[in-house]
């Protein structure tokens, strides 16, 4: 078969794996979220937990729907999901840096969207063996992959056909790659002007724009700027770090705080799932997703070259490409 056409098959590959994970990742793994706090009891939340894990799967192991999978590609997702769980414990008993948070990004944008998804969902569940299990493991596993996911779609993942003939570092930062930087930070912008005026022309009961317009608002902006800078923001410290910040506050933020009022809701005497209540959980979350999202970002810029430099160069020397 000619290059040229095995190119055209690797990327329509590509394509369909995506569009697969995405209709998982924000139609089934919420439906099945949805089916469980609203069916099933309270403590059976592992059941919930195990099927994010085995929807993940179905994308990830469509890569090798033409050929057999290879040990060293297994051994890869499990190192990086066994290297993130540990980090992340390290830090939560001794410095409250969210380490594993960047790690899952991390491995998003070195190993792409499927696998970003499954590090971020297996890593989440087996931490909480240790940090402690209970009805948020599965929000918490779906925030976790989709951090995973948004970065493997976000950025620039090195073509197979040049792999081995890049001469210029990765991690370069240049004018170029702070140009691509510049679109999601507008439409955040823009996002944050949207929310601002709606808040001057319906107010309602909220004192300012803190709280639930900005991380709806956010959410759209961040989307937005991922899908028009798709795959093409450069893997530099910079770059990461700001990604990683409103990605973690935006995205990990906004459902935590949905998962805090659902799983409230369940307890005796509290008050049940209202828009007021969530209005309140997002005023008051504002703080701690912004040092979630501050220390995760620090750590991303400090060492999140390192480790996608490392893995890429595992990905070349063995030969881990699709």
């Amino acid at each position: 078969m000619r290059p040229g056409n095995d190119l055209t098959q690797y990327e329509a590959a590509v394509r369909k794996r995506t569009l697969v994970s995405a209709l998982i990742i924000f139609a089934l793994i919420p439906a099945t979220m949805l089916f469980g706090v609203v069916v099933l009891d309270q403590n059976l939340y592992m059941i919930i937990s195990l099927l994010v894990v085995i929807y993940t799967l179905i994308p990830f192991f469509m890569v090798y729907e033409r050929r057999k999978p290879k040990a060293r590609e297994i051994v890869l997702i499990a190192m990086m999901a066994a290297l993130t769980t540990v980090i992340h414990i390290f830090f939560h008993v001794t410095v409250p840096i969210q380490a594993g948070t960047a790690m899952v990004i991390i491995s998003g944008i070195a190993l792409g969207p499927e696998a970003g998804f499954l590090v971020g969902a297996l890593a989440r569940l087996v931490c909480n063996f240790y940090i402690g299990q209970g009805p948020w493991t599965p929000w918490q596993m779906f925030c976790w992959g989709l951090l995973g996911f948004l970065a493997g779609l976000a950025f620039n993942r090195v073509d197979p056909a040049t792999l081995k003939k890049r001469e210029k570092p990765l991690m370069e930062i240049s004018a170029g790659g702070f140009r691509s930087l510049l679109a999601p930070v507008i439409c955040l912008l823009v996002a944050a002007a949207a929310a601002w005026v709606s808040w001057l022309i319906w107010p309602g009961k909220d004192a300012s724009i803190l709280g639930w317009r900005l991380y709806a608002f956010g959410a759209a902006g961040l989307l937005a700027g991922v899908l028009l800078q798709r795959r093409r923001l450069p893997a530099d410290s910079l770059t990461m770090a700001v990604f990683t910040f409103f990605v973690t506050f935006i995205i990990y933020g906004g459902i935590m705080n949905i998962c805090a009022m659902v799983n409230a809701s369940m307890m005796p005497g509290a008050d049940p799932v209202s828009f007021a209540t969530l209005r309140i959980l997002y005023v008051a979350g504002v703080p701690y997703d912004a040092v979630h999202a501050a220390t995760a970002a620090a750590f991303i810029f400090l060492f999140g070259s390192l480790f996608v430099q490392k893995l890429e160069r595992i990905r070349i020397k063995y030969g881990i490409y699709r």
